[in-house]
């Protein structure tokens, strides 16, 4: 395990994303750190005007900042989006833990595994027959992987992920501690004597650098595929449900519930405990926000939409304002029948 990084010089990280330097380009810097905790060999990073005095005043060696800030600092990195070129810049000085390739001694390996001889299989590792694992990947302690898996080139499967038989894993996917991959859908049919469980002999196809968080569940399709699509990010303690489809770049906050054959289109972000009904099509483009409802069915177009059920959000923002003013309302409506009672008894 590598965690020693070397120090990259002020000039070369702000080559690294585009920006210009103002100050000394020459002083090394060894990691990230925000405004306030910075250190003498650390870089942090400033967006709003409110915080340049702080900026000003911080300990770090180096600031990103937004292009013509006018800062005091040591050095200065100008770029469009400091806040991406933090995370550009934080991804070099601490890159991912490596693990030199090996395969523990307690992991169990199925028949016709074709396992590349770049991969690390940590301790207590169980995998199915006929499993195929790119280059470079990391299988941490206690994963399970089924029969029929494919997993790409330079994944990450943290302690105790679980992927059922046939599921298939592109390049640099990053599954975090106890993801479950593949598990059957909830699809059942009444009957006279109860629920007849619907067959889910589907798959599941998590595609190109998806990353994906502790806790979270991808059910397999009951028929077909459920999908990830490439670039998206799910957080901790999301369901997915048996055949969705999940466009690209997509994220999804935690806690969110998505019921089976959702489809959500490229570029959508999710708020966190969002709650799907099933066969609603959300589209390229929208915003949900957190805690919303979504009925069963639903197009969501393209705009901002909150609450339950979702509407847009500014409709949301007027109708909530006016739900806030009830109290008051109902006090001036019982003034107004005490007047009116009044008024009664004097005619």
């Amino acid at each position: 395990m590598t965690r020693d990084f070397p120090a990259r010089k002020v000039s070369d990280l702000a080559s690294h994303v585009g920006g210009r330097v103002f100050g000394d380009g020459q002083v090394e810097i060894k990691g990230i750190a925000s405004l306030e905790s910075a250190g003498p060999d650390e870089i942090a990073y400033v967006e709003d005007e409110k915080l340049f005095e702080t900026a000003n005043a911080s300990r770090a060696a180096c600031v990103i900042a937004p292009n013509h800030a006018n800062l005091t600092c040591k050095s200065v990195i100008q770029v469009k989006n400091p806040k991406l070129a933090f995370a550009i810049i934080g991804k070099l000085l601490h890159p991912l833990t490596s693990r030199e390739p090996s395969v523990h001694s307690s992991a169990v390996i199925g028949e016709n595994a074709d396992i590349d001889l770049t991969v690390y299989i940590g301790p207590n590792v169980c995998l199915g027959e006929s499993v195929r694992i790119g280059a470079g990947s990391r299988i941490e302690a206690g994963v399970v992987i089924g029969r029929d898996v494919t997993i790409g080139r330079d994944c990450i499967l943290y302690p105790n992920v679980t992927i059922y038989d046939g599921v298939s894993l592109g390049d640099r996917v990053v599954l975090h501690a106890a993801v479950c991959i593949g598990a059957d859908g909830f699809g059942y049919v009444r009957g006279e004597m109860g629920y007849q469980k619907f067959p889910q002999i589907g798959t599941v196809i998590i595609e190109d650098d998806v990353e994906i968080g502790a806790h979270t569940c991808v059910d397999r399709a009951a028929l077909g595929r459920t999908r990830i699509g490439k670039g998206t990010k799910l957080d901790n303690l999301v369901h997915v449900g048996h055949n969705c489809d999940i466009g690209e770049r997509v994220v999804i906050a935690a806690q969110t519930g998505i019921s089976g054959s959702v489809t959500i289109e490229d570029d959508c972000v999710i708020g966190g405990q969002v709650g799907f009904g099933d066969h609603i099509r959300v589209q390229s483009g929208a915003v949900i926000g957190s805690k919303a409802g979504v009925l069963p069915g639903k197009i969501v177009r393209p705009g901002v939409w909150w609450g339950i059920p979702i509407q847009p959000l500014d409709h949301y923002k007027r109708l909530n304002a006016h739900i806030n003013r009830l109290p008051e309302l109902r006090q001036e409506i019982k003034e107004l029948r005490h007047r009116l009672a009044e008024l009664e008894r004097k005619q």
